[in-house]
């Protein structure tokens, strides 16, 4: 198994899930600001030219952060961060497709439209035209995830799960991307604080880590 990463927030969630698992597994850098992702070398191995990207036991090559956590979860599946039972993992699919559909997505192209535009222009379709409004549909999705953590602890209820780590490094990949958390979302902003002091956090900062240098 071996994960090909980079800076970024989809790449960071993968990072933190194996943190969160204490798993160690080969990895390898790859330098988007440079385009290395684009590179035939890269594409050849990932069609669609992003990271992060994982190459499985039997060889093949997995894209998407959430389908490789579910397959890092296959293969570490304690401490369980998508569920133990079909019911917890059906609430912990159900909440990372709320989170893609009305956070990842708008954030993500809202930032490509406005900040990012000089850096992704010349590689995917950007919406410079509709950046305000992608930005304000990923405000209304925060604060839907606000009223969503109203008496709860983890977007799960007790359970700290992939939603978490993958709303976590979205909100904190829009505080430097122009995108920070509203104010008034006063659960959002005391279950950012809690995630911050768990040492995964921290430690997925670093996308060279664990990479011989």
């Amino acid at each position: 198994m071996k994960l090909y990463q980079s800076i970024g927030p989809n790449p960071r969630v993968v990072l933190m899930f194996l943190e969160e698992k204490g798993a160690v597994i080969d990895r390898a850098f790859v330098d988007i600001m440079k385009g290395e992702n684009r590179a035939p070398d890269f594409v050849a191995r990932n069609p669609f030219g992003q990271v992060p990207l994982l190459e499985m036991d039997d060889g093949t090559y997995l894209s998407e952060s959430t389908a490789i956590c579910g397959y890092i979860e296959e293969k570490f599946p304690t401490p369980a961060l998508i569920g133990s039972t079909a019911e917890e993992r059906a609430v912990t699919d159900m909440l990372v497709r709320r989170l893609d559909y009305d956070v990842v997505a708008p954030m993500t192209m809202g930032f490509r439209g406005a900040e990012g535009l000089p850096m992704f222009q010349n590689r995917v379709r950007c919406l410079p035209e509709a950046a305000d409004g992608l930005k304000a549909c990923a405000r209304d999705g925060l604060a839907a995830f606000d009223a969503l953590l109203e008496g709860k602890t983890w977007l799960a209820g007790d359970r700290f799960t992939l939603a978490d780590i993958m709303l976590y490094c979205l909100t904190e990949f829009g505080r430097q991307v122009g995108q920070p958390l509203p104010e008034g979302l006063a659960n959002l902003a005391a279950w950012s604080e809690r995630v911050a002091s768990r040492p995964s956090a921290a430690a997925s900062l670093d996308a060279k880590k664990g990479i011989a240098q």
